[in-house]
């Protein structure tokens, strides 16, 4: 028994010291950035861009745009890097940058296609309540695709990703309530989506 227990205990303190290798080694990188030095960003970019990719994909459900998402995430980082203090990890300081990314870029794509979509008659674009948008179906990435920015956004950090609705609205600056009611309007929009 205090073999097994000697093996736990060191594994778990070897994990330790990786975590605070790994974090010490990232705040080396950052600093280096910081200071212009491109090969250190390089580095936070290969080591951050699968999970930014992965929030990207799921917050816009195509994978050419979450590339483009992805890209523009690490572009505004450069350009934001400054004022990265450090308070956090690196990954945690580029998800609420990641968010807004994905975010802005479906309010933009949604003014364009009201531009060249316009009609004498607004209600004829309007869907009737309650009744599932036709391009839902049964695939719940389909579904996803269909709720409202900010409801999707809460959705996917939420459901998806596991945040809490503190963490959510200070990524997102916005009331923890806020949080809660976008999460049940996502749920509800779903849900009719689904045909649930």
């Amino acid at each position: 028994m205090e073999g097994l227990a000697g093996a736990v205990l060191g594994g778990t303190l070897t994990n330790m010291r990786d975590d605070e290798d790994r974090r010490a080694t990232e705040r080396r990188l950052v600093r280096d950035a910081q200071n212009g030095d491109l090969q250190a960003f390089e580095r936070l970019y290969r080591d951050n861009e699968r999970k930014v990719f992965a929030l990207c994909l799921r917050m816009s459900s195509d994978g050419a745009l979450a590339e483009e998402l992805t890209q523009e995430v690490f572009v505004r980082a450069w350009r934001k890097l400054g004022s990265f203090r450090g308070d956090s990890a690196f990954s945690s300081w580029l998800y609420p940058l990641t968010v807004n990314v994905a975010l802005g870029e479906r309010r933009s794509r949604r003014r364009r296609d009201a531009r060249i979509f316009a009609t004498d008659d607004p209600a004829s674009l309007e869907r009737a309540p309650g009744s599932p948008r036709p391009e839902a179906g049964f695939d719940l990435e389909k579904a996803m695709a269909t709720l409202p920015p900010g409801a999707r956004a809460i959705f996917v950090l939420h459901d998806v990703e596991g945040r809490t609705h503190d963490e959510i609205a200070a990524m997102l600056n916005l009331a923890t309530g806020t949080s809660k009611a976008q999460l049940f309007r996502a749920r509800r929009l779903l849900r009719e989506a689904l045909g649930s």
